[in-house]
């Protein structure tokens, strides 16, 4: 590279440094002024900037800005209702876990306010999809073979809704949302189990399979189960056994692919040596 080239070179660089370091500190300023505009303002009117913004979708600019409104006004009806919007848009802007914290901090403040039952409802929104996004979109893991932690602490929220609150305008929808929820634990089961089978650990399939239909009965997943305890009976050489699940399965499930000798598929080595690849069952066959 000729001298020329080099200085060309760097130049080039400095013109980009000095571009991305203007456009940095302008990022910087506007950041700046936005918060100079809202500190010392009157909680009427930052409270009146935070719902306009809620109504044109800007839900995290909403978000900081009832957060300012808070931090300058802790006390009084402005601040109250400041919570419950911020709850909202933290929830709609997908930041779960600060949703959690505004509610949890909302039910702790006002335990018998009018909206705590809408509070237990969103808190369990916010619970059923915590982590579930980015997960989802960057792995493509089923929701079944995540963690199942906030999952239950939503089923909790939503039982909450349920039991304590039953002429809430929000307990049919928490009651559907359960349901689903339970099915979810359920199909972590089979494919916990279905992991094991494919590792030669049937009688931990069994106990798996076992479980799940104890656990909850009635479930999607509950033929699957029977399926999964057919065919580790099988494996284990107890062909008494095998044929009982065979025959319950018949009587629920006649068509289940079992019988076609379609169930369970493992077709690739990825699937063989990934425990938690999906498997051919209820949900895709619906």
């Amino acid at each position: 590279m000729t001298q020329r080239s080099i200085t060309r070179s760097l130049h080039l660089v400095l013109l980009v440094a000095v571009l991305f370091g203007a456009t940095g500190c302008e990022s910087i300023s506007k950041l700046w002024k936005n918060e100079d505009a809202n500190e010392g303002q009157p909680v009427d009117v930052l409270y009146d900037k935070g719902h306009e913004l809620m109504t044109e979708g800007r839900w995290a600019s909403a978000s900081e800005t009832f957060q300012r409104l808070i931090a300058q006004y802790p006390y009084g009806a402005y601040t109250e209702q400041a919570l419950m919007e911020m709850a909202y848009a933290q929830f709609k802007s997908g930041r779960h876990d600060d949703a959690v914290s505004t509610i949890d901090r909302f039910i702790r403040t006002y335990p018998t306010h009018k909206n705590i039952p809408y509070f237990y409802y969103l808190r369990g929104l916010s619970n059923a999809t915590r982590n579930a996004i980015f997960l989802q979109q960057v792995f493509s893991l089923e929701s079944s073979n995540r963690d199942l932690t906030t999952p239950m602490q939503a089923y909790n929220d939503f039982s909450i809704v349920v039991e304590r609150y039953p002429n809430s305008r929000y307990v049919h929808d928490a009651a559907a949302r359960m349901i689903e929820l339970r099915d979810l634990f359920a199909k972590h089961e089979l494919d916990t189990g279905l992991y094991y089978l494919r590792r030669g650990a049937n009688v931990a399939a069994i106990s798996r399979a076992k479980y799940l239909i104890e656990t909850y009965p009635q479930s999607k997943w509950q033929n699957d189960a029977v399926a999964l305890l057919a065919v580790a009976y099988d494996e284990l050489g107890n062909e008494t056994l095998a044929a009982d699940a065979r025959r319950v399965l018949k009587e629920n499930e006649p068509d289940h692919p079992l019988f076609a000798g379609e169930w369970p598929d493992f077709p690739s080595k990825f699937r063989k040596l990934n425990p938690f690849a999906g498997e051919k069952s209820g949900a895709e066959r619906d």
